[in-house]
């Protein structure tokens, strides 16, 4: 249970924050950043559901629970022996990558096949889609930088990854089932 009494607390002061270990890193490092980047990505998933309702929404809200999984997951660095450990870390799971391939595959059966690239835009709800699937996209190069460095989970770097694609596929959906997508025309304005 999270008990947030007093919400400043002065310990960033000098450019610090700590982890989930309790260990202390710069607020600039990778790690930081990685995390951070999920929680925008959070934020900008609150904006989008304004104009979406029902089943989608209930995905949306879903996906919102995930991405502070993932931020713990991040937050928290990998060490030897924690699945062992009285209080184990929170980490990604391959079912949550599965679930979202399942949905994935699903929204895409009702749409038809991709001519051309789809250009950001259409509905309100999918333009919001879209920018949530590039923010996906930027929080998975960090996660993946950051492995370069230390070991994180796997499965956190295929979330994300499964993640921007069920935002585009979303997109459509909410582009009138692709009906309604703004296609690229190579060098039309030239």
């Amino acid at each position: 249970m999270v008990v947030l009494s007093k919400i400043y607390t002065k310990t960033g002061d000098a450019g610090e924050t700590a982890l989930g270990d309790g260990s202390r890193v710069a607020k600039h490092s990778v790690r930081v950043a990685a995390y951070g980047t999920v929680d925008e990505l959070n934020a900008v998933l609150g904006l989008a559901r304004l104009p979406v309702t029902g089943e989608v929404d209930t995905a949306l809200s879903r996906i919102q629970n995930d991405l502070f999984d993932l931020g713990a997951d991040l937050c928290t660095p990998a060490r030897d022996g924690e699945a062992e450990a009285e209080y184990p870390p929170l980490r990604m799971q391959a079912g949550q990558v599965a679930r979202l391939e399942a949905e994935i595959d699903a929204m895409n059966a009702r749409l038809e096949p991709l001519r051309s690239f789809v250009l950001p835009g259409g509905s309100p709800a999918a333009a919001h889609l879209h920018q949530c699937r590039t923010v996906a996209r930027r929080a998975e190069r960090m996660v993946v930088e950051l492995a370069t460095m230390e070991t994180i989970n796997q499965d956190a770097v295929k979330y994300l990854n499964r993640l921007s694609d069920w935002f585009f596929v979303a997109a459509r959906v909410a582009n009138d089932d692709g009906k309604a997508d703004v296609l690229w025309v190579p060098g039309a304005n030239r």
